[in-house]
């Protein structure tokens, strides 16, 4: 995929604007101060004892961060589930919940690495006639001064001493075996046990299982694999105004949420029950949350406080805990996280598509991660190709592509925008007041750069 042009950001649409905003630092007397949620002007905020702000209307947003280590926090605090056993297939993208031993030595037997000739004592050969194939018996020994025609893979004859490739090797008009350059002892044989012995540990408990390890534990004698439960995900999509296919018309618009959250929930190991449309129905959201058994409810829109924002009200109806209400990140802002009942969470995405990315990846990522038992990715920076503006309080996070090891930003960044993330590799994490070209850039990848997103 050619990267899009890169070119300096500009603001986002649910973001207080930016030149406003850097107007307003350098001069805070032309206003009461950023806006935050929909616009409404909003007097800076006093810090609370934890770092966060609280915001105009009372309530405080959680820095990006801290909202991180509260999500993975949260899911410390949920009993680890009983390992279970599943077949390969059932598998990927999964943690070992024990250690990988080797059921048998790897190789079994003595195998040829490859086609040629397996050859005893010094040449010239008598050749046999009938050649060595892979998967059949065990072959007659073979006795000094002769040859036999073996396939890679194949076991190797009792006593032979070495491997001759077949382009190294030529025979006379009395089918005798010459060998065209020196053969060393124990050339092109892969011994028995030369990978492991029976009972070596392959993997310790807690590696994800990639389709390598499905085929490493295949050829140690595994037909089933003990790892920890896939989680079970719901997602509640929100809102009248939205559209399951066609053309958006007279007001209304296509859901892209209902298409991309379930598989990048199972991209961070989990089973997505259902997708259930709700519209804006309070009483159907305050059903759904209290019936669900899922691990964790997924929410999309109504985490404002507009007439038809029944998120918050609903949770407090069913007396959840709020664990983090707002995140001092753009775009995602109204993001939230809630502890609904013993061992579920609830996970309030904002409506506009990047935005929820956002939520995803803030909320999401580090809760599942925790309670799929996968290890935290190791947190690596590059340096920015480009000038990006920053918010004058808040975290950033923005889609970039990566060119000959340089962040450069894609300008379709808007929290409505899908645009930008679709041909990203990552999201940069931008700090408050922006970034400069060659300023180094902590990088969150996208599931779909991970391994096993297929099924995962």
């Amino acid at each position: 995929m050619n990267a899009p042009r890169a070119r300096p950001l500009g603001q986002d649409a649910d973001d207080l604007d930016v030149e406003e905003a850097l107007a307003l630092v350098k001069d805070p007397r032309g206003a009461s101060g950023p806006r935050h949620g929909h616009g409404t002007p909003a007097v800076p905020a006093p810090t609370t004892p934890d770092g966060a702000r609280g915001e105009g209307d009372g309530h405080r947003a959680t820095p990006w961060p801290q909202a991180r280590t509260t999500a993975e926090r949260a899911a410390r605090s949920v009993p680890r589930r009983a390992p279970v056993s599943v077949s390969l297939d059932a598998a990927l993208g999964l943690v070992l919940a024990a250690p990988l031993a080797a059921l048998t030595d790897l190789p079994s037997f003595d195998t040829s690495a490859m086609d040629g000739y397996a050859v005893a004592g010094p040449g010239p050969w008598d050749l046999r006639e009938e050649p060595v194939l892979a998967g059949h018996a065990k072959p007659e020994p073979l006795i000094d001064g002769e040859a036999m025609r073996i396939a890679t893979g194949a076991r190797v004859p009792q006593d032979a001493t070495a491997v001759l490739r077949s382009e190294h090797g030529r025979l006379d008009d009395k089918g005798r075996l010459y060998a065209a350059r020196e053969t060393a002892h124990g050339q092109d044989i892969r011994p028995r046990g030369q990978e492991c012995r029976s009972g070596d540990q392959l993997l310790p408990a807690g590696a994800l299982v990639t389709p390598a390890v499905l085929g490493l534990a295949a050829a140690a004698g595994y037909d089933t694999l003990t790892v920890i439960p896939r989680l079970r995900a719901e997602v509640l999509v929100l809102g009248d105004e939205l559209l399951t296919e066609g053309l958006p018309q007279e007001g209304l618009i296509r859901d892209a949420l209902g298409p991309m959250l379930p598989p990048w929930l199972r991209s961070l190991g989990a089973e997505v029950l259902a997708v259930r449309r709700l519209g804006d129905d309070a009483k159907a959201l305050y059903k759904a949350i209290t019936r669900s058994e899922a691990d964790l409810i997924v929410t999309t829109g109504g985490t404002a406080s507009g007439p038809v924002d029944h998120v918050h009200p609903t949770l407090s109806r069913i007396g959840a805990q709020l664990l983090v209400d707002g995140v001092e990140v753009r775009p995602g802002h109204p993001m939230l996280l809630a502890r609904t009942k013993e061992n579920q969470h609830l996970v309030g995405l904002p409506g506009n598509p990047l935005a929820a990315v956002s939520g995803l990846l803030t909320l999401a990522e580090p809760l599942l991660r925790v309670l799929a038992g996968r290890s935290a990715p190791e947190p690596y920076t590059l340096p920015l190709a480009d000038a990006v503006h920053g918010h004058p309080y808040d975290t950033r996070l923005i889609p970039v592509v990566v060119r000959a090891d340089r962040a450069v930003p894609l300008h379709y960044n808007g929290p409505a925008m899908l645009r930008g993330i679709a041909a990203s590799d990552a999201l940069a994490v931008v700090p408050p007041g922006g970034a400069r070209p060659g300023q180094e850039l902590e990088l969150l990848d996208l599931p779909w750069a991970l391994a096993g997103m297929g099924n995962a």
